[in-house]
């Protein structure tokens, strides 16, 4: 079994929290088997509905008039006991019943049982979701695997990852040896992605080509939901933005541009369409910021943006097992600029980093901006041998109403340092983590009125 991160989050639920708990995210992230381990793991009985297998279920939350009648009705369906106190009632894919959120106070606060609900977020008709009673819902995003998770297939020793962190605080090259042995399980990640369905099928074959038909079946997948979870008139326009992505991001421009899908179409009329996707996580949105300052939220601007894919490895599926190969092997002639920076975008988010960008005329464009701690950080991302020349990069840093400290340049080679910008090799991403800003202890004296 591939350990996920998120089950240190699911545990210290299932043993001090009294909310409902929800995990959602992208279709096929491993959000159902995750719950059942966890539950399994911590020896708590639970229950288990899927609402799209089991329809009986949708009416029988949908005619219930309060949670007595709820519990009796599912006790009757169900096949196993259900024991106040001590049952978890588990609700898989929600999606197909998104009112039970609205519903969840009244269930939680009857406080004879505990509520699992899980669901990949589908679409603005779901958004809802995000406006669950204050204090009853306890909400986690799942993605699919990081680098780090993905090394698990691998054994790779604890000795190795402490090599590689105390690399990257000191910021001295790994050895060599490792260094070679980590890009190229990073190869193979950008090729194999973080799907676990996928992960597994190459742990079990080591065969590509499996992995490359369950990224189709995925991917197939995806579509699916666009014929069923969009209104008829955009359902075409949802199926061209996803089918337009992986060309977008191979443009030296890699902003999305709204007239590549119709040139008569304005972002007003689409925007619907862009929000479905990023909350149905199946793409990454990275939007521009008109100055790299803190807070970078109030510098968004939503109408430019670019698009990723969720996953790296359907990324990859989607340009050809000829680019699998040249990536494997680590050929000169492929341009890995729109893979570096999918997998870059991939893992900061995984992490916790809202994904920006900035572009100024004069100044050049940056891939990525990051606010950790009460810093903004430039991000580039270089594929080719002249990864320190980023004139974008020095001309933002030398603005000194910006404020920027230090910039991270992410490449295939080992880690070096050049005044107050800091090259990492691409595997290193998993070191970023977000880190929340400590408050000083704040007397509540200090603030009394006199």
């Amino acid at each position: 079994m591939l350990h996920r991160k998120i089950e240190k989050q699911i545990t210290e639920w299932i043993q001090h929290d009294k909310r409902a708990l929800l995990i959602y995210g992208v279709r096929q992230a491993g959000k159902t088997f995750i719950i059942r381990e966890c539950l399994k793991n911590a020896s708590r009985g639970f229950v288990e509905f899927n609402l799209i297998e089991e329809p009986d279920v949708v009416r029988i939350l949908e005619g219930a008039t309060n949670t007595d009648d709820l519990i009796t009705k599912l006790s009757l369906y169900s096949k196993d006991r259900i024991t106040p106190g001590e049952t978890i009632l588990f609700f898989d894919e929600i999606q197909k019943y998104k009112d039970i959120v609205s519903r969840i106070k009244f269930l939680v606060d009857d406080e004879r049982y505990r509520y699992v609900l899980s669901g990949s977020l589908l679409g603005v008709e779901i958004t809802n979701l995000t406006s669950a009673p204050v204090g009853y819902l306890k909400m986690i995003k799942m993605y699919p695997l990081d680098f780090e998770e993905f090394l698990q297939v691998f054994q790779v020793p604890d000795t190795v990852f402490e090599s590689l962190q105390q690399a990257y605080l000191d910021r001295k090259p790994l050895d060599e040896s490792i260094h070679t042995r980590l890009m190229s399980l990073f190869n193979l990640y950008m090729i194999i992605g973080g799907m676990p369905a996928a992960v597994e099928k190459y742990r079990q074959s080591n065969n590509i080509d499996r992995v490359i038909d369950e990224h189709k079946e995925i991917v197939e997948l995806y579509r699916l939901d666009f014929t069923q979870y969009e209104e008829d008139n955009k359902k075409l326009i949802l199926s061209n933005i996803y089918d337009l992505i992986p060309a977008e991001i191979n443009e030296a421009n890699k902003r999305f541009k709204i007239a590549d899908i119709d040139k008569n179409l304005r972002y007003d009329r689409m925007v619907d369409s862009f929000t479905w996707l990023w909350k149905a996580g199946v793409a990454l949105p990275v939007f521009n910021v008109t100055q790299p300052v803190l807070p970078l939220l109030i510098n968004q601007k939503s109408s430019l943006f670019k698009l990723f894919l969720s996953d790296i490895g359907l990324l990859t599926s989607l340009y050809g097992k000829a680019a699998k190969l040249k990536i494997l092997q680590n050929e000169k002639s492929i341009n890995k600029g729109a893979v570096y920076e999918n997998v870059i975008a991939q893992e900061l988010i995984a992490h916790g980093f809202p994904l920006y960008y900035y572009n100024n005329k004069k100044k050049g464009e940056l891939d990525f901006i990051i606010e950790e701690g009460e810093e903004v950080i430039p991000i580039e991302v270089k594929s080719g041998k002249d990864y320190k020349r980023h004139s974008a990069l020095r001309n933002v840093m030398a603005e000194k109403n910006y404020e920027i400290r230090q910039a991270i340049v992410f490449s295939g080679d080992n880690i070096s340092v050049n005044d107050n910008i800091i090259y990492l090799p691409l595997y290193m991403i998993m070191c970023l983590q977000k880190d929340d800003v400590d408050f000083a202890d704040i007397s509540l004296e200090r603030y009394q009125w006199e």
